[in-house]
């Protein structure tokens, strides 16, 4: 579980704080005087944002440290990951050190976005391509070229961390997903080059149009939907022919020029200049994770990647009084005030009865099986502000348990022990197929039995009982 980064920069920052945040203990190798401070201020975006995604805690960070040696950074390193400029002959010789200096098991991987296996191989380095998206800490997508069984393994790791590994069945310059942007690159300078629009302009046919439908679809699902009940192939009947007409400027380039990089440059400033790069970095982050947060819901795109890590994300160990949630609080709950909005604190705390259920023996396969228990009311206490960022606990006590009803008070615990809130929630055991109340199997009822008894000794927690309006 230690992974050597080689170069600093914004794809080696973002390599680091993926790994660092997955429990990685991380090695940084970057001559630049100033790679601490940079890869330093990429790790404060990663902890405001990444943990986002999640609604279980992520494992606890690794630990970093910065080389002025490569010997000693690659020291021990299961992945080094290269993010060098992209010059194949500097690539060549860092690789053909670390192939000397690395372990043999050790996976070695480039972040290169347009070389191939075999330009960086050619002079008998050991190396795969790892090719991913800016920032590494949020978008899963990751692009292995290279040696079959090497690629398999490196899957395997970058899926423990919450990647999403695409592996390529051949070799090809640029890869896949630089292919189509740079086909995308291309029209777009002419369209501006023409004066058909400016780069806002042209960002927004991208942000308000299909850019929401590739997120969650890609390319030939939008266009499946979009040939109506005959599928793709009415789609390709009806478009096909336009792939004759002189629509786009593909195989022809404009002149890269002065006179484009100002035009290009002013148009930009002028769309988001007002900015810094960290706030406009603090702004896509923000979006990103409300948009992949939202993809969850229904497993599509990213958000089925997001599912897949959650999932071996550990659970809290069970106890007489279980940490039934545990997550740090994202932007995204905040609200005008600057604190977490009410809203969710029963979202954590309804997450917690979630994972008592699972506790108890009412999980997934129960619901499927026609049963269930439905919440009849709750009471929540507001006692302290919350803010992004912050680590939150949910401890769970059962209150009483009587035939068809289960009474559980749930306490919301800041990282300092502070109790930042407290719900009481009255649940009722439901037949799902006659949608109404019944008694639980004998085997539940044994489970909560066994939490009734084991916080037998516990005192009644305060503020259970209460009312609205009580002092």
């Amino acid at each position: 579980m230690r992974a050597c980064i080689v170069g600093g920069g914004v794809i080696g920052g973002g390599w680091a704080a993926r790994f660092l945040l997955n429990g990685w203990d991380v090695a940084i190798y970057d001559p630049d005087p100033e790679a601490e401070r940079k890869i330093g201020e990429v790790l404060s975006n990663a902890r405001r944002a990444l943990p986002g995604l999640y609604d279980k805690a992520m494992p606890e960070e690794g630990r970093l440290t910065f080389h002025d040696d490569l010997s000693d950074a690659v020291a021990g390193a299961g992945w080094v990951q290269e993010s060098v400029p992209e010059r194949l002959d500097i690539k060549h010789r860092i690789h053909a050190d670390l192939t000397r200096m690395a372990g043999p098991d050790a996976i070695i991987a480039s972040s290169t976005s347009g070389f191939k296996p075999s330009e960086l191989t050619a002079k008998g380095a050991r190396t795969i391509v790892a090719h991913p998206f800016n920032p590494v800490y949020l978008l899963p997508l990751i692009e292995l070229v290279g040696d079959p069984a090497t690629c398999a393994r490196a899957a395997d790791i970058l899926t423990g961390i919450g990647m999403k590994p695409l592996t390529l069945r051949k070799e090809i310059d640029a890869h896949i997903a630089d292919r189509l942007l740079e086909a995308v690159w291309r029209e777009s300078l002419w369209l501006i080059k023409d004066g058909i629009c400016t780069t806002k302009e042209l960002d927004d046919a991208i942000r308000f149009g299909f850019g929401l439908r590739w997120a969650q679809m890609g390319l030939f699902e939008t266009y499946r939907v979009a040939g109506g009940e005959a599928g793709m192939k009415h789609f390709m009947a009806q478009f096909g022919p336009a792939l004759e007409w002189p629509w786009t400027k593909l195989m022809d380039v404009p002149v890269f020029n002065d006179a484009l990089v100002d035009l290009i440059a002013g148009q930009s400033d002028d769309q988001s200049g007002h900015m810094s790069i960290r706030q406009l970095e603090r702004l896509r982050d923000d979006n990103l994770v409300g948009i992949m947060r939202a993809l969850k819901h229904s497993g599509s795109g990213a958000g089925g990647a997001i599912l897949t890590h959650e999932a071996q994300l550990p659970e809290p160990e069970a106890s007489p009084l279980p940490v039934t949630a545990r997550r740090r609080v994202p932007q995204s709950w905040t609200d005008y005030n600057g604190h977490m909005n009410e809203t969710h604190y029963l979202e954590i705390a309804s997450k917690a009865s979630d994972r008592f259920m699972e506790l108890i023996g009412c999980d997934a396969a129960y619901i499927k099986a026609g049963l269930s228990f439905f919440t009849a009311e709750n009471h929540i206490q507001y006692l302290e502000e919350v803010h992004a960022g912050e680590m939150l606990s949910v401890t769970t006590q059962v209150l009483s348990y009587t035939g068809k009803k289960l009474q559980l008070f749930h306490t919301i615990l800041r990282e300092n022990g502070a109790v930042a809130a407290t719900m009481e929630t009255l649940l009722l055991h439901m037949d799902l197929n006659a949608r109404r109340t019944a008694l639980p199997p004998d085997d539940v009822v044994t489970r909560i039995e066994e939490f009734v008894a084991a916080q037998a000794d516990l005192p009644r927690p305060e503020g259970a009982g209460r009312f609205v309006g009580q002092r």
